[in-house]
């Protein structure tokens, strides 16, 4: 797997009890801290803490207005790795912590611009990365999971990319192709565009540590950082890292009454003029939100496709 140094280790935190010590070490060393743990390992706190509800903050309404009790306590989790994690981060308590969400859902601690945080989650994984030394994305996939290599290679290479992905034997194809996946799904989280990133317009070197152009040439050398780890002997965890503080434009959540212009936008994705690679993101945003929208459409049962028709 791909690692960097720059980059902390992911840590396997089994409770809120075992998160200060490792997180604080993480930190000291490299600014940033990777933690995994299971909903099991963090029910018991969910169910029983006597301060949830600070805890959860703003996020109480939404717990408390959450009709299955599974999606509940698994919020509630989410929440409370979350927030023990960026306190240990940033040396103090939890219920101090004044968590927001921007566009998207992703997670931010108001009133700190400089520290990002992010969130993944598959099975009974639960991911969260957070940096002080520039933007941060993370996501897990199991490793055992079926990839239709010939139906995916192509939404989620770049032309270098599939063509090495083809040189390889057949059985390996898929395990470098999830590599790829979830490599590409965390630097996408660490911009904070999710869906909207063309993943077939940029690449990833073998290792999984350098960014390139389309024909697999270096794009941005330096300014990335990538690790790919195995974690519970079942998860591919990768992270993706940027060498920059966070650009404070952008650190709070965007209403529709102040909503940045592509080129705005542009610049404060990458905290300067976007290059080549950022540009190619900035032109084909739209087109990939309404392709975005327009596939949701399609998957939604009959009944939902028309929000003003019948429902069961």
């Amino acid at each position: 797997m791909g690692v960097v140094t720059h980059l902390s280790p992911p840590v396997h935190v089994r409770g809120p009890g075992g998160t200060r010590q490792p997180v604080r070490a993480a930190m000291a060393a490299t600014g940033t801290a990777v933690v995994h743990t299971t909903w099991g390992e963090w029910l018991p706190a969910a169910l029983t803490h006597p301060a949830l509800r600070p805890l959860l903050g703003r996020d109480w309404p939404r717990y408390r207005g959450t009709a299955d009790p599974t999606v509940r306590h698994r919020f509630a989790v989410s929440r409370l790795v979350i927030k023990y994690v960026a306190a240990a981060a940033l040396d103090t308590v939890p219920a101090e912590l004044d968590l927001a969400y921007k566009i998207g859902g992703r997670p931010y601690v108001r009133g700190l611009d400089g520290f990002d945080i992010s969130l993944t989650h598959s099975g009974d994984l639960v991911g969260v990365a957070v940096s002080r030394t520039g933007r941060i994305g993370i996501d897990t996939e199991p490793a055992a999971r079926g990839v239709d290599v010939e139906l995916m290679s192509g939404h989620i290479c770049a032309p270098a990319e599939l063509r090495a992905l083809r040189r390889l034997p057949e059985r390996a194809r898929e395990g470098e192709l999830l590599r790829l996946w979830t490599l590409k799904e965390a630097y996408s989280k660490a911009l904070g565009r999710g869906l909207l990133l063309d993943f077939g317009g940029f690449g990833l070197d073998t290792d999984g540590t350098e960014l390139l152009a389309p024909d697999g040439t270096p794009a941005a050398r330096g300014a990335w950082g990538f690790s790919t780890h195995r974690v519970l002997d079942r998860y591919l965890l990768s992270v993706a890292h940027h060498d920059a503080a966070p650009d404070r434009a952008l650190s709070g959540a965007v209403t529709s009454a102040h909503r940045p212009s592509r080129s705005t936008m542009a610049e404060s994705c990458w905290g300067s003029a976007p290059g080549p690679l950022e540009e190619t993101y900035v032109r084909s945003a739209p087109r990939y939100r309404a392709q975005q929208v327009a596939d949701d459409r399609a998957r939604r049962p009959p009944w939902r496709r028309n929000p003003a028709g019948p429902h069961p």
